[in-house]
């Protein structure tokens, strides 16, 4: 017996350690597991985060989007302008819709780099302003002659088919300014502008129909995203090429244009 009981007390030591080795090889294999499964873990969690909160979009720049697009434009217009020199006792208010295509990538040429485009405008609405119809004195070589002379208000509609602008390249994330060339034509409903009264029927005097040639700047002020409020002012001839008997003609008028732009 006591052989026996020196044999177990021998053992019972040795089966502890086993098992405080056994408990320690678990214990550190679960923190190397661990350990090695943090990066996974955290890249998980990150892709997991990123598809919750989607990345905020890149502001919009306006003016870039419908340049990079070559962008239609549509939209409403009203005019306001004034006769120059001896027509300017001449008013006028007209008002349409205009209609534009950029045809070109950025031209680049140092301060005049930009893109061109090609539009036109109707004006259903065309108003000239005269004064009312009274005699004037002509002085014809050396005698003085009184004539009857037309006026009042004028009505017609105007059709402008060419207008050639350029749009300046800028930096500006709201305003685009442009120069324009452009040409049309203007049908009254009275021979204008007024001349000396002819009876009915009989040749003299100007004409119904006229041509508008005309230059000018101005710029569009992009609210937001394809909407704009445009600004421009023109510079506009109005003759009849001598369609009529004599062609006395508007010179020079000068026309603020306000409208609002659909880019598209």
């Amino acid at each position: 017996m006591g052989s026996a009981f020196s044999v177990r007390i021998a053992e019972t030591p040795t089966v502890r350690e086993g098992k405080k080795l056994n408990f320690r090889t678990k214990f550190l294999s679960s923190v190397l597991m661990t350990a090695a499964l943090l990066p996974c873990i955290a890249a998980f969690a990150e892709s997991e985060d990123s598809a919750a909160v989607p990345a905020s979009p890149a502001p919009v720049n306006p003016v870039a989007e419908v340049r990079n697009a070559r962008s239609w434009e549509y939209g409403p217009f009203v005019n306001w302008g004034k006769g120059v020199g001896d027509r300017s006792d001449f008013d006028f208010l007209w008002g349409g819709a205009q209609l534009g295509k950029i045809l070109t990538p950025v031209v680049h040429a140092g301060i005049f780099s930009g893109q061109f485009e090609y539009g036109g405008n109707i004006m259903p609405l065309w108003l000239a302003f005269t004064p009312a119809a009274h005699q004037q004195t002509f002085i014809y070589q050396g005698q003085a002659y009184t004539q009857p002379i037309g006026g009042g208000t004028y009505v017609g509609l105007s059709l402008t088919p060419v207008i050639f602008r350029w749009n300046f390249l800028t930096r500006s994330r709201r305003l685009q300014p442009w120069f324009q060339a452009a040409g049309g034509l203007v049908y009254t409903t009275h021979k204008f502008p007024p001349d000396v009264l002819v009876p009915r029927g009989t040749p003299g005097g100007t004409s119904v129909w006229n041509f508008s040639p005309q230059g000018g700047v101005g710029v569009h002020y992009l609210l937001r995203s394809r909407r704009s409020i445009d600004l421009g002012v023109n510079a506009v001839h109005i003759s009849s090429a001598s369609l009529g008997d004599r062609n006395p003609g508007v010179n020079a008028s000068l026309q603020v244009q306000v409208g609002y732009t659909f880019w598209k």
